[in-house]
C-alpha cells in the first residue's frame, strides 16, 4: 500500500490537486471581497441603503437592530442577506469557472489538418492507380488524354 500511494504521489495528480485547492482557496478569498466590497454596496446604494449583510428574519419575537445583535442575544435567525450575497459569490466563480472551461477547450481544439492532395488517380479501362499527372496508363498503355 505504501508504494502505490509513493506511486501516487510521484505521478503529480496529488501535488497538481494541493495547487488547485490552494488557488481555489485564494480565488474565494478574492471573489469574497469583490462581492462584499465592491458588488453589494451600490446594489445597497441603488436599494436605499440596504446592507445584504444585515438583513436576517428572527425566529423568535423581538426587534433587534442588527443580525450581530440577534446573534448575541442567542436569537435564532435567518440571514437571507448573507444568503444573498454567497449567491453572488457563486454565480461570480461559476462564470469565471465557464470562462477558463471554454478557453481551456478552445486551446485544445486542433484545426482541422487540410484534404491531402491526390496523388494518384484509377485508369477509367483498366481501373489500375498510376500517377494523377499520367498521360498514358502504365498497365494498359491507353491514353488518358483522351478521356
Amino acid at each position: 500500500m505504501l508504494k502505490d500511494f509513493r506511486e501516487f504521489i510521484a505521478r503529480g495528480n496529488a501535488f497538481d490537486l494541493a495547487v488547485g485547492v490552494i488557488i481555489g482557496g485564494a480565488f474565494a478569498a478574492i471573489v469574497n471581497s469583490l462581492v462584499n466590497d465592491v458588488v453589494m454596496p451600490p446594489i445597497g446604494v441603488l436599494l436605499r441603503g440596504v446592507d445584504f449583510s444585515n438583513l436576517f428574519l428572527p425566529l423568535k419575537g423581538g426587534s433587534y437592530p442588527s443580525l450581530a445583535a440577534a446573534k448575541a442575544a442567542g436569537v435564532p435567525t435567518i440571514a437571507y442577506g448573507a444568503f444573498v450575497n454567497t449567491l453572488i459569490n457563486f454565480l461570480i466563480v461559476a462564470f469565471v469557472v465557464f470562462l477558463l472551461v471554454r478557453g481551456v477547450n478552445r486551446l485544445k481544439r486542433q484545426p482541422l489538418a487540410p484534404e491531402p492532395v491526390p496523388t494518384t488517380k484509377q485508369c477509367p479501362l483498366c481501373l489500375s492507380t498510376i500517377p494523377i499527372k499520367a498521360t498514358r496508363c502504365a498497365h494498359c498503355t491507353s491514353d488518358l488524354r483522351a478521356a
